[in-house]
């Protein structure tokens, strides 16, 4: 068995190890600002919905437009996993509390333009993570082609799925990113900030009350695994794409 992680995943580690690097630049011989830069840029490259104008991966058109449309929901926006056009709310939430957190502890430290960047990145993630936990009795942990998890290339305009499940794990994870952005927005957006804190302790409460692990919802487990499962009985947050 072997583990990789998503292509935005590891950005995000990027980020985070380029941000303890920065302060360094100048006297080490290597541009860590410059990489930092483009580590954060790599996020425009991963975006699914409508673009916005200020949009600086060009060659990234609007996709996933009807996202969530079988359940009569908006689930458009959010990134991609890696370049298989696949959205996994799991990888997605921890993805964007990394990114939170990089900017709680090292935002002061960041050029204005590039913390500008991180919290657009975040922002795009959360915007989906709330459409997800929208309903009081489930949330929406992954959007793709129904049968088709990891076909790489498939029609990004195409009709996708949303697969749903009531319980813990990705709820959890969830939480621990909305939270964490709250943080992020606090002084910058205090109204996003207090939205994201709410639904954040919602999410929270809905999977202290149905514990257990998502990847055992028979409604989800064949498109779930086995790229985001709970192998190991700890029905906890799993962030590794386990591939055999």
């Amino acid at each position: 068995m072997s583990f990789t992680f998503p292509h935005f995943l590891a950005a995000t580690f990027l980020v985070v190890v380029l941000l303890n690097f920065s302060a360094l630049a100048s006297s080490s011989g290597h541009d860590y600002r410059d990489a930092l830069s483009k580590a954060i840029l790599f996020f425009e490259g991963q975006r699914s919905g409508f673009l916005p104008k200020d949009q600086r991966q060009s060659w990234r058109a609007n996709s996933g437009l009807s996202d969530g449309w079988t359940y009569n929901t908006d689930l458009t926006g959010g990134y991609y996993d890696a370049g298989d056009n696949v959205k996994f709310g799991f990888p997605m939430a921890f993805t964007t509390t990394m990114l939170a957190w990089s900017v709680i502890e090292f935002g002061d430290s960041m050029p204005p333009g590039e913390l500008r960047n991180a919290l657009v990145a975040i922002r795009w993630a959360t915007d989906y993570l709330l459409k997800t936990v929208a309903q009081p009795t489930r949330i929406f942990v992954q959007t793709t082609i129904a049968g088709k998890a990891r076909r790489y290339g498939h029609d990004q305009d195409r009709i996708r799925r949303g697969h749903t499940q009531s319980g813990f794990g990705s709820r959890l994870e969830t939480a621990a990113a909305l939270s964490a952005a709250s943080m992020a927005f606090k002084s910058s957006d205090p109204g996003y900030s207090d939205t994201l804190l709410k639904n954040a302790m919602k999410a929270f409460e809905f999977a202290d009350t149905y514990r257990g692990a998502y990847s055992d919802n028979p409604n989800i487990r064949d498109c779930a695994c086995p790229f985001y499962c709970d192998f190991d009985g700890y029905q906890a947050s799993h962030f590794q794409n386990h591939s055999l």
